[in-house]
């Protein structure tokens, strides 16, 4: 899962990589802007894995056949529902978020022709969601490595070729991903049908029997949760990026870079997460023990990891700048900023690794209430004060100091729960 999971942050480094060898900072900016958007959306509705995993881990783990089945039923349902509405709302969507940012003319332009194109890729997206919680829930981690790792080459060959060999420009990254998403939809449902076949005497008909407006209420519970939590992660990603824009081209596009290595360590991180995920669905309230065991062990592993990308990011964090983009500007910018990058990942791996534990106890709550705590109690108040005592030329030192804190926050609130808690025996 570390594997696979590497290379979505890949894609959006590739991506940025790509349209940062262009000729201005704007260029990165808009795609930057525009995929910030997408990902808002996508991350949002990212209850659909989440709930997904943690609910059919402990199907799995009481070989409930029937409630798996329902599960992606009803997950699928909610997918094709959802996508079909953000494109339906994609224009009053879009001029919303133009509308909360304060970016240059040029970076609006080419969010805007990124966007449009963008967004047909949502349903799909959204049902990859779920295909891929359905699969780490059944503890099936190849399958789901072999999904993302195709799906996001494909992507990444993709974005060379319509961006540097046809010349398309954020056309071509915003076709990419499309084509990209697509391809893992064809090949997670391939997975997921190859799965279905392993079941005992199955028939479509079984799927069929669960189409239907029943039996969502646990699901939707969740989701609800885990939705206001997802809300208030994207309003402080969101906030970096949008508030980023107002401080100028270079700045909105150093921040994409070094954006782009968190989103690596996070997802590397979050392989270790998924483990928790399904390690401790299957085990929720029956054996207590080997939840507290897998904790430990996932735990650890975090932490080594985490220590080798701070070593990484501080013994070479300015050639990976220069990797991902010439422009002289941007990658000074980037540079000044490269010191709160080297300290995130031990600020962050416990945020992280924790998610995974209670989304695989179905514990959307307690999820929701340290987000909450961590993004209005942490990060805007931090941005706040901080601003206030730096120079403009400084201010975006606020918003790495606010994202860095809101991490600790979010570790410390759902470490403190977990250890004094009797949710977990």
């Amino acid at each position: 899962m570390i594997l696979s999971n590497i290379t979505v942050p890949l894609l959006g480094l590739v991506d940025t990589a790509v349209v940062g060898h262009l000729s201005d900072a704007y260029y990165l900016g808009g795609v930057a802007l525009g995929s910030t958007i997408i990902t808002l959306i996508v991350w949002l509705l990212g209850f659909l894995r989440m709930a997904t995993t943690g609910l059919v881990a402990q199907a799995y783990g009481a070989n409930d056949i029937d409630a798996q089945q329902k599960l992606l039923v009803q997950g699928t349902m909610l997918a094709c529902g959802l996508g079909g509405i953000v494109l339906l709302l994609q224009m009053p969507l879009l001029d919303f978020a133009l509308g909360v940012t304060s970016a240059s003319e040029e970076v609006m332009r080419y969010c805007r022709e990124y966007f449009y194109i963008r967004v047909w890729s949502t349903p799909f997206a959204l049902l990859n969601l779920v295909m891929l919680g359905w699969l780490l829930g059944r503890q099936q981690p190849k399958a789901a490595m072999w999904q993302l790792i195709c799906a996001n080459l494909a992507n990444i060959l993709l974005d060379i070729l319509f961006v540097l060999g046809l010349g398309w420009g954020v056309k071509g990254a915003a076709l990419a991903s499309v084509f990209a998403d697509i391809a893992a939809f064809s090949i997670a449902l391939f997975m997921v049908l190859q799965q279905l076949k392993l079941t005992p005497l199955f028939a479509v008909s079984q799927l069929l029997s669960h189409i239907g407006l029943k039996g969502y209420g646990r699901l939707l519970r969740l989701n609800t949760d885990i939705f206001i939590r997802s809300l208030c992660l994207q309003a402080a990603f969101a906030f970096m990026t949008f508030h980023g824009a107002s401080l100028g081209d270079n700045t909105v596009a150093a921040n994409a870079v070094l954006l782009n290595l968190l989103m690596l360590t996070a997802y590397a991180l979050d392989g270790i997460a998924y483990y928790a995920e399904a390690e401790v669905g299957k085990a929720f309230r029956r054996k207590p023990e080997q939840v507290r065991d897998a904790v430990r062990l996932a735990w650890s592993w975090s932490a080594v990891i985490a220590l080798g990308f701070s070593l990484v990011f501080a013994l070479w964090g300015n050639n990976i700048i220069g990797l991902l983009t010439n422009i002289e500007a941007v990658r000074g910018t980037a540079s000044n900023y490269l010191i709160w990058m080297i300290f995130m990942p031990l600020c962050a791996f416990s945020s992280y690794l924790f998610d995974g534990v209670y989304i695989g106890a179905t514990q959307g709550k307690a999820m929701r209430n340290s987000m909450i705590v961590a993004t209005f109690g942490a990060f805007f108040p931090t941005w706040f004060v901080t601003q206030a005592f730096l120079a403009p030329e400084q201010a975006n030192h606020a918003l790495w100091m606010a994202m860095t804190i809101f991490m600790i926050a979010r570790s410390i609130t759902l470490g403190l729960h977990y250890r004094f808690s009797n949710i977990f025996g």
